[in-house]
């Protein structure tokens, strides 16, 4: 998947209370709203890959919603009955409903956006509304993709637990359409269609108990919607401000989209230069790792101050611990064994690209929410 369209929250923002309570009940709405929001269904032509009802697909996406909220003993329910889709949850807060009916309502913003954006001529037909292709599709799970696996280990290689990761992941696409991972270009003329949508998501996603939940916004489209959204201009490893609701003030850094990596590296892009294309991939692998570092050390400390976490990262990861940053890329990226990449880091041209990314380190700045 190659989708510039990535916001990403530090930690999950719908677990509400630690304390359980009995069974509650949600009302989904209509099964013709339902089928429309949950994209149902997933992945048929002719023959199911899964022939399941949409109560038992949509029972699948809230189970998985479940697990990752942290409700492991969590169970959920689903049946139609009068008109309307009902979700029965045990072992949940009993204001857990809140939050998914909330969700849903921004929803539906975002199928109307879709929906005028088919209107007007511009839908594509192999496009569906929500998850990335393939995690709709085949696997059924918006977490089940290139991207999100490397960004998982990035985040544990920055001492978050494997398991704990989907926590870290808590994403917004601007562009909430799944489309083929060639489609990049195609969807760069929509972002406008979903303004009410992604706005609205970020606002709802931000607000916590605890105080604003920091961003990472990845790739240049999303950066660029930062800029034209709330005013702020945010690089890579760059740190911004924004402000989403009165008197909310969000924290946001700038990061490549996870899968960049693989373009930033590819021989292809340098004329079949091996040593520019790895060059390259240094320097993003580090980038990388960095936001990695403070989307983990922001989620484990949301009022800490971002600049001097982001700093203590970049330090991290392109002085300190830079060898760990090459053996690191070449292991995930160029998929050497761990005995051929500390060969490789050991060569003198790469150990001088190495050196550079110190040189790279500036001192990070943010930048005052527009007024």
């Amino acid at each position: 998947m190659f989708k510039l369209t990535r916001l990403s929250f530090t930690l999950a923002a719908l677990t509400l209370s630690a304390v359980v309570q009995a069974d509650i009940t949600v009302p989904l709405g209509t099964p013709q709203r339902v089928t429309q929001l949950f994209a149902y269904p997933n992945n048929c032509s002719v023959i199911c890959f899964r022939p399941w009802t949409l109560e038992q697909t949509v029972e699948h996406y809230l189970n998985q919603s479940l697990q990752r909220d942290g409700y492991s003993r969590g169970k959920v329910s689903v049946k139609t009955e009068h008109d309307q889709v009902l979700a029965t949850f045990s072992g949940v807060p009993d204001g857990y409903g809140q939050p998914l009916t909330t969700l849903l309502d921004t929803a539906d913003l975002a199928y109307q956006g879709a929906s005028k954006l088919n209107g007007d001529g511009k839908w594509q037909f192999n496009w569906y509304l929500f998850p990335p292709d393939y995690s709709l599709t085949h696997f059924q799970d918006y977490l089940e993709s290139a991207t999100t696996d490397r960004w998982a280990t990035l985040l544990t290689a920055n001492g978050i637990p494997a398991t704990q990761t989907p926590e870290y992941q808590t994403i917004i696409d601007i562009a909430p359409i799944a489309a083929p991972a060639t489609a990049g270009k195609d969807l760069e003329g929509v972002y406008g269609y979903f303004t009410d949508y992604q706005t609205r998501m970020v606002k709802e996603l931000s607000q916590h108990a605890g105080g604003a939940l920091p961003m990472v916004a990845f790739g240049a489209p999303v950066r660029s919607w930062i800029k034209q959204q709330y005013g702020q201009t945010v690089a890579v490893l760059g740190l911004a401000q924004i402000s989403p609701a009165v008197g909310s003030q969000v924290a946001v850094l700038g990061a490549n989209h996870p899968s960049y990596i693989w373009y930033a590296a590819n021989p292809d892009t340098y004329d079949g230069d091996e040593q520019k294309a790895d060059e390259a991939g240094l320097k993003v692998m580090g980038q990388d790792l960095s936001a990695a570092c403070w989307q983990a050390s922001m989620g484990q400390k949301p009022t800490s101050a971002p600049n001097v976490q982001l700093k203590g990262c970049m330090n991290t990861w392109q002085v300190t611990r830079k060898e760990q940053t090459c053996e690191l890329f070449y292991t995930s990226i160029r998929e050497l064994t761990p005995d051929q990449a500390n060969a490789k880091c050991a060569q003198p041209a790469i150990k001088t690209q190495l050196r550079q990314l110190k040189s790279a380190v500036p001192e990070p700045a943010i930048e005052a929410p527009a007024l």
